[in-house]
This record gives structure tokens, sequence and C-alpha cells, in this order.
């Protein structure tokens, strides 16, 4: 007997439609004649699933009682018997009551697949064991039914059903999913928008790999090396060497364009099996950071290994380093580069990226050492001089020389001065490139006496016999000069351009910056730090105490005296360096430096200007809206007030019980009134000067949302609290003035409909939702309404100033509570205040 298929469901969330689904897929299996019977489908209550499982035949379940309750289960027995084609089981993470022939349902499954019987069964994402703490850190809820991976790995169809998380919760508010009185529950905590749009990429990941595991195995089958583009595998080549952050960063760029694999690999070889132990952690770091992994492999070649691995693991892009090697290094030991591009094949695309200077700030030439002729360069050049000049003698000369005489002993030419000439002439040229003109005379010099001396007949004199060899060495001895003072002049005019392009670049770069970052001086003196190699810079003011810093950086001098180098920045400002001893050919640069301190502080003093006039504006701004609001807002009860108080003491007319009781009332209602926009202007005040003090303590949250909507009526607003409400930690007068200000704000915006409110405890914390129905708030309004004076739209004059909402937040700040803002599903906005529950 063959075993039977399995076919799987996958939703991310419930009431995506993975029962509707099956039930349709029984219908028309049963309409092409299949036989198919339903096992056990979980409707929930709801009426559409009931409907679309009519017409097909279900096996009655199974009654079974534990703890004095009676559950409906699975006839397993019921189903063998009945050995139908298909069966249709729903929930295949449900776990059975006790006393069932199996203590999961997925088990009662595996047992009808031996039997040979179809089985098509629904799974949430959540029911998954590997990805189990992964939701609970998402949504706050741990699922305690769950399924092996394994299990549904086994499967040889994985259907995924889908649906955006905003029709989601439309069907759940439209109450499609959940019955009424769980709907706003379910919203504001599993069914948030976030927690669906990660539950619904864990599904499309989770089901990606299966299909993954899919294409390697037909691969493996038919014996199908190559790579298939299926899903981008950018491996990044890492040596721990300077850079490697560089490449990781493009690599993770190009990964995050395909939705692919991000892997570094570091290549250990028995030639070079140490590395930079620090760099590789970094890197590895980074690589986690970007959701990628860092490999190292052992390898006779690197090239090899890179090669094998990227094979291995399906690599379809290799990202490497550009090398910085000679190229006489790369003659000798190969090329790493050049290796993978011809071992790649078609299949991997190989990127080289430079990590060189480019990709870092400019630094300035090392002058001292280089660029500007030295004692050492000088020497360097004088011996090169000393030590080429015999040895192209040696070589050459017509009696001793190994190039000087032929096999017989004797001139290999007549003229045998032209060759060591020339020679002396190129060696000319590359003392006078590293040692300047000086020592390229030197070598001019002794290249004259040595052609003379040697070359020249008689031999081992000054003297010349023969016209031409005097032309020639006269000759010699001119284009010598010739070439020492031009090889000396390039060198000084690329010296030069090298160094005017590094100062542009680094000047440029510095006055750029210097409008956006928040302190332009300490910007200025780190940049100076940077650029010259140093231990410390300071710039100091004179002022009657002393010497005072202003800005330092590193192990910095505190007055001129203990400095070893002083630049004048203005009349009382000096710039201090430590460590100073290689500057002389970058006075120029410091110099211009040293004029942009002058220039940053005072953008410095600028930058505190503009934030002392914004704080100025603001300011004005809030002083503004109180005038407004007390030459509006507050004028509008009293004016109430004077009216029916004048109302009331007129003697001319004479008032019945019920007008002067009509009147008190109105006087009571606008001093109230007058009395909150008051207690607002207090409070925010108190937010503004920051003397809002909270003190928390254990509180029962029922008790303040009594309180909080004590002032309004049952059909204004209703209050749920669910069964064994935790206690929070929080300062309760606080928090109810929080819930009472949203509530009062909710009622004002939907005055047609009825607010809810609700509390339930979810995830450590109790989370209070005041929904209203009101017009909602815009997208772009979201990040305001908790400003001061803010009344959104055309809010009427007497609906208050629009301080609610920001002392709301403030309160809510001050009691570490958060506040979030939320549509309500078919308009209208939820407002979620979560408080810390205390800990049992």
């Amino acid at each position: 007997m063959s075993r039977g298929r399995l076919r799987v469901y996958l939703g991310a969330a419930p009431g995506v439609g993975k029962t509707v689904e099956m039930l349709e897929e029984g219908h028309r299996l049963q309409r092409t004649g299949t036989d198919v019977v339903i096992g056990v489908v979980e409707t929930h209550g709801r009426s559409f699933t009931a409907d679309v499982a009519e017409g097909l035949e279900a096996i009655p379940l199974q009654e079974r009682t534990h703890r004095g309750t009676t559950f409906p289960e699975l006839d397993l027995a019921a189903v063998l018997d009945r050995r139908p084609e298909v069966a249709l089981i729903d929930e295949l993470a449900h776990t059975n009551v006790p006393g069932s022939a199996n203590h999961k349902r997925h088990q009662d499954v595996e047992v009808l697949l031996e039997a040979g019987i179809d089985v098509l069964t629904t799974l949430n994402v959540q029911h998954l064991e590997s990805v189990n703490d992964v939701v609970q850190a998402i949504t706050g809820v741990r699922q305690l039914e769950t399924v092996p991976d394994a299990v549904v790995r086994a499967a040889e169809e994985i259907e995924l059903v889908d649906l955006t998380p905003e029709v989601l919760r439309q069907r759940l508010a439209a109450g499609s999913v959940y019955p009424a009185e769980r709907i706003d529950a379910a919203l504001g905590n599993f069914f948030r928008a976030g927690n669906l749009g990660a539950l619904r990429e864990i599904a499309l990941m989770w089901l990606a790999d299966r299909v993954e595991e899919a294409v390697d195995r037909y691969r493996e089958l038919h014996g199908i090396g190559g790579t298939w583009e299926t899903r981008e595998r950018v491996v990044v080549a890492l040596t721990g060497a300077g850079g490697g952050d560089v490449l990781i960063r493009r690599a993770a760029r190009m990964a995050a364009r395909g939705r692919g694999d991000l892997v570094g690999i570091h290549v250990r070889t028995p030639q070079t099996p140490a590395s930079n132990p620090a760099a590789l952690d970094q890197h590895r770091e980074l690589l986690q950071a970007l959701g990628g992994q860092l490999i190292e492999v052992v390898a006779d070649d690197v090239a090899d290994g890179l090669l094998s691995y990227a094979r291995a693991e399906g690599a379809t892009q290799i990202v490497l380093g550009a090398t910085r090697r000679s190229r006489w290094a790369e003659l000798v030991s190969g090329s790493v580069i050049t290796t993978v591009l011809r071992g790649s094949g078609r299949q991997i695309d190989v990127h080289v990226i430079s990590t060189g200077p480019d990709d870092e700030p400019e630094r300035l030439p090392p002058l001292p050492r280089w660029s500007v002729i030295g004692s050492r360069r000088r020497l360097a050049g004088l011996v090169l001089s000393l030590v080429g000049l015999p040895l192209i003698t040696y070589v050459f000369a017509p009696e001793a020389g190994p190039l000087g005489l032929d096999a017989a002993g004797t001139p290999v030419a007549e003229d045998a001065l032209t060759t060591p000439l020339l020679l002396y002439v190129a060696l000319i040229a590359v003392v006078a490139a590293v040692g300047g003109i000086w020592p390229a005379l030197v070598a001019a010099a002794g290249g004259f006496v040595y052609g003379n001396a040697v070359f020249t007949e008689p031999r081992g004199s000054l003297e010349v016999r023969e016209v031409d060899e005097v032309v020639a060495l006269v000759v010699f001895l001119l284009i010598g000069l010739l070439t020492s003072a031009l090889a000396d002049l390039v060198r000084r005019r690329a010296d030069t351009a090298a160094r005017a392009r590094a100062e542009v670049t680094i000047l440029t770069r510095l006055a750029a910056s210097m409008p956006t970052v928040p302190d332009p001086l300490d910007h200025v003196v780190a940049e100076i730090a940077r650029t010259f190699d140093l231990p410390g810079v300071a710039v100091v003011e004179q002022r009657d105490e002393g010497w005072t810093v202003l800005s330092a950086s590193g192990a910095a001098p505190r007055e001129p005296a203990a400095a070893d180098d002083v630049l004048r920045v203005d009349e009382t400002r000096r710039l201090l360096l430590a460590g100073s001893g290689e500057l002389e050919s970058g006075r120029r640069l410091l110099a211009a430096l040293a004029g942009q301190l002058a220039s940053a502080v005072t953008q410095a003093s600028l930058n505190r200007t503009r934030s002392e006039l914004a704080d100025v504006a603001a300011s004005n701004d809030l002083r503004v809206a109180l005038l407004s609001a007390v030459s509006h807002d507050l004028r509008t009860p009293l004016s109430g007030v004077i009216a029916a108080a004048t109302s009331l003491l007129a003697t001319d007319v004479e008032l019945s019980r019920d007008h002067a009781r009509t009147f008190a009332e109105g006087i009571l209602t606008d001093a109230e009134r007058l009395n909150r926009l008051i207690t607002n202007l207090l409070d925010m005040s108190r937010l503004e000067a920051g003397n809002t003090r909270a003190r928390c303590v254990e509180t029962d949250i029922a008790e303040v949302l009594a309180r909080a909507v004590e002032p309004f009526t049952a059909q204004q607003v209703t209050l749920y609290v669910g069964p064994d409400l935790p206690l929070v930690f929080t300062d309760p007068a606080l928090c109810e003035r929080v819930l009472a200000n949203i509530v009062e704000n909710a009622v004002t915006v939907s005055s047609a409909t009825m607010v809810d409110v609700h509390a339930e405890a979810f995830a450590g914390q109790v989370a209070v939702r005041i929904v209203d129905r009101g017009p909602g708030i815009p997208d772009e309004a979201v990040d305001t309404i908790f400003r001061p004076f803010q009344r959104l739209g055309d809010a009427p004059a007497g609906k208050g100033i629009g301080l609610g909402l920001a002392i709301a937040k403030g309160f809510a700040d001050a009691i570490g509570a958060s506040l979030a803002v939320d549509p309500t599903p078919g308009g209208g906005t939820t407002m979620t205040l979560s408080l810390p529950q205390v800990d049992t």
C-alpha cells in the first residue's frame, strides 16, 4: 500500500482563509469523482465557513470529557474505517484531549497517511516550532501548540494562503474572523499592522526555504552541478585587512537589492595560517548587524577555497577587494582575483571593489619623509650612485668585466664607451628622482671620471687621446647634468601637485562640512589632529584669568608654554600643537586651517545664537497661542458666567425657579469648563518647566479608569476591563489625567457615536485602548497632534485650546508609559496607552 500525500495550507495569521481554501479544494476534488470526507473542520462560529462545508460528507466527531468539560475531537478510527481517498483535517497543530489515541493532531494525520489516505490540512506559521520564539518576540504571545518543522517539510505540497495586513484587519473589523466583543482587543494586540507584516514575511521566507530545498533535491537527483540563480547569494571574501568593512557594506547592498543571502568567507591556507583576529571579529559583528554571517574555511589555495565554497553554497556573486600588491608580487605568487575570475564561469558574477584611498578621507602625503628632500633621501641617492657606478663599470670593464670580453678575450666592440655611458645616464636619472639634484651631480661627475679612466686609452688615467672620446665624455657630462636638473624638476612639480591636491581637498571638505556639524570648532580641531597625525591639538583663548581652552583633541597642551608648536589664530586665540616635529612642510596648510578656526569660532557663536533665537521663537509662538487662548477660549465661558449671573441678579424681571436653576447650571457648566482650561494651562506650564515628577506605585488600573470616565455618560463611553487584570506600576493621579484627556478628546471628535475604552493584559503590559469612530487623523497630522495648541481641521471655538493630547503625551512620558496612535478600521482613531505590569 502506497503512502498518502500531504497538502498543507499555510497562513501567516488566523482569518486569511486557509480553511475555506481547503474546503473549496475538497469540492473541486469531489466534482472530479474523488472520494472526499471531512475529518474535522473548525468553523469558530463563522457562518461563511460552515456554508462552504455544506455538500461534503463529514465524519461525526468523537466527544471526549476532560475535567468535567466535553470536547469534540477527530474520530480517527471512524475515518480509518471509512477509508476515503482524501480526508480534510483542519488545524494541524491542535493538541488532542487527554485520553485520545494520539497526543497531537499531526500524529493522527501521520496515521492516516500511513494508511494510504491523502490529507489536506491547515496551519498558521506561528505554530511552526522553529519560529515560535521569533513570533513570541514580535507579538508578545507564546504559542503553546506547535508542529515540528519536519512534519510540514515532508508534505508533498505546501500552499501559502496570503492576505495583506490591511485587508486582514478590514476583515477582522467587519466581524469575519472573531465575534464583536473580541474585535477591538484583537486589533490592538495580535492583529496590529506591524505584527501581521512581520508574520507574513516569516511565512514567505519559510516557504522560500522549503522551495529552495526542493530545487536542491532536484539538482542533486539530476546531477546538475551548476548554479541556478533562483535567489541571490552574495559571498564577500575577507582577509582581515583594512577596507573589509567597505566590501561588507557593498555586498550587503547587493544582497538587499536581490533580497538574497550575505556570507563573508575567510580562507586560511598553510602558507598564511595567521590573520588579524580583531579585524575579523569586527567584520563578523558588522556582517551579523547586516543580516549575514562569517565563515572560515581552510584550503591549500585562497582562490580554490573561495570558489569551492561559492559553488557548494550556490553563490551567484563574489565580492573581492582590489589588490594592493605590486605587479611584481602578483607575477611571482599569482593573483587571487585573476584565478577567481577565470574559475567563476558564467554562473557566478565577480565584483572587484576598490578599498583604497578613494574610499577614505583624503590625507596629506607624508611630505616630511618624501616630498621634501631630507638628509635620508640625499644619503639614499648618494649611496645609490656610489654603488651603481662601480657596479656598471665592473660589468662592462674591457679587461676584467664579465661583459667586456668575448670568448677570445678581446673587447666586444671597438667603441666600448657607448654602453656604459648610456647606463650612467639612466643611473643619474634614478639618483635624481630619489635623492635630488646634488647626489645626481655626484653621479654625473663620477660617471665622467669612470668613463675616462676605464673606457678610454690610456686606461687608468684621465688622459684622452681620441677626439671622439673627448666629445663623448663632454656630451655625457652635459646630458647627465641636464638629466639631473630635469628629473629633480619633474619630481618637485609632481610632489607640489600632489600636495596642492591634498590641501585643496582637505580645505574644501572642511569648508563644506562646517555649516552642518553641531560644533564647528571641535570639528576643525579634530581635522587638524587627524590630518597631521598629532597626539594633541587645542585652541585656547586669552582672558583676564589666563588661557582658557575652547576646544581640544587628544592629549592637548593647555597653554602656549606647554605646546611644541604655537600658531596665531587671531589677537586673543592660539592654536597649540603637541608632537609637531615634522610639520615644517605643512606650514601653509596649517596656516590655512588656523584661519578656518577663526571662521569656526564665528560659526559656533552663530549656531548658539540661532539656537537661542529658535527657543525665543518657540516661546513667542507659545505666548501668542496662550494669549489667543486666554483672549477667546477663556473669555467664552467667562461671558457665559457673567451673562447668567447678570440675569439672576436682575431686579426688573422675576425668574421662575426653573429659569433660575437653568442659569445656575449654566454658571456651573461654564465654570467647570473654565476650570479645565486653567488646569490644562497650569499642567502645560509644569511640563514646559520640567516640574512634573511622577510617584509611581502599584495601582489598580480599573479604579483609575473608573475615575477617568466618570464625567461621561453611558451613551458617550463604554468601558470594558478584562478579567483578572494585573496591577500596573504608575502614578495614579497622572495616569488618570492622561486617560481623562484622551477620552475627552475622543468624545469631542465623535459626538454622534460611542467611544469604547478597553483594558487588557498583553505581553507583560496592560494596554488601555480608547477607540473612537470620528473623522480620524490624516497621516500627515499624526506627528503634530501631541504638540501644544493643536486642533485638527476646523475645530470650532469653544471646543478646547488644543492642550489635551499634549498634556496626555507629557504625563504619559513622565509615568513611563507609551502612547500609540492607530487608525480604527472603518474610520476613526485608536489610542493605546501601554502601562508596565507589576512583577509577581
